[in-house]
């Protein structure tokens, strides 16, 4: 991790888009921007609750561990989205790991600071609190899917939320590389299941790989899978 001069994007920044024009440079004087390699971690399950991220650039994993201590991998971030929103409940402590796909460019929030933020700016703490109440429906729709639904639909519903949050690159596959323990933890199966899944979804050319790309070729019947 190292600290960026890089400059916040007013446009579209959820943090500065929310606020006051009048605190905005308030927002200059107390944010910090960090870039991390791929790899790296963001902030750790278990520990201190430091601040919040606003993401600029790169793609970020955010996982949890469970059973035998294999990683769940609980949401997928980008450009434009926020973590670490989970430390701002009652015990200041992370619940949840977070750690770069690619390079990441964030900035910083210190939570003294952005808690004065949230109440200075009402239209900001209105936005925030319909990203944490979609947020919530998301991870308890996902807790009944990883219960209840088989994996062949678990997996089929992992595709189909990438191809719609990353988008595809314009060779049709979607834009985000993962591995395929990565897309398992996801899933939450394990590497051996998931990979019989996706073989059998390229023999039935519903989907293509190369390498770690991955392409939904026929998304109709992909999501016939899913009911």
């Amino acid at each position: 991790m190292k600290k960026s001069n890089k400059g916040c994007d007013l446009k579209s920044c959820f943090l500065c888009t929310g606020s006051l024009t009048e605190w905005l440079p308030a927002l200059e004087a107390h944010r910090q921007n960090f870039i991390f390699k791929k790899g790296e971690t963001l902030f750790s399950a278990g520990k201190p609750v430091k601040g919040i991220f606003f993401l600029y650039k790169g793609k970020v994993k955010v996982h949890t561990q469970w059973g035998n201590g294999k990683q769940l991998i609980l949401r997928f971030a980008k450009e434009g989205d926020i973590i670490g929103y989970r430390g701002l409940g009652k015990e200041k402590v992370y619940p949840v790991s977070a750690s770069a796909l690619e390079e990441v460019n964030a900035c910083f929030i210190e939570n003294s600071f952005f808690e004065t933020t949230l109440q200075v700016n009402h239209t900001l703490t209105y936005r925030f609190m319909q990203f944490y109440a979609n947020e919530l429906q998301d991870a308890e729709k996902r807790l009944g899917n990883l219960v209840h639904k088989e994996v062949k639909v678990r997996v089929a519903e992992t595709l189909v939320m990438l191809k719609n949050h990353f988008g595809e690159r314009p060779d049709g596959f979607i834009d985000i590389v993962l591995t395929k323990q990565d897309l398992a933890s996801y899933a939450g199966t394990t590497y051996e299941t998931y990979s019989r899944v996706i073989n059998e979804l390229v023999k039935k050319k519903i989907v293509r790989q190369s390498g770690k790309d991955i392409a939904i070729r026929n998304e109709i019947l992909l999501k016939k899978l899913i009911g």
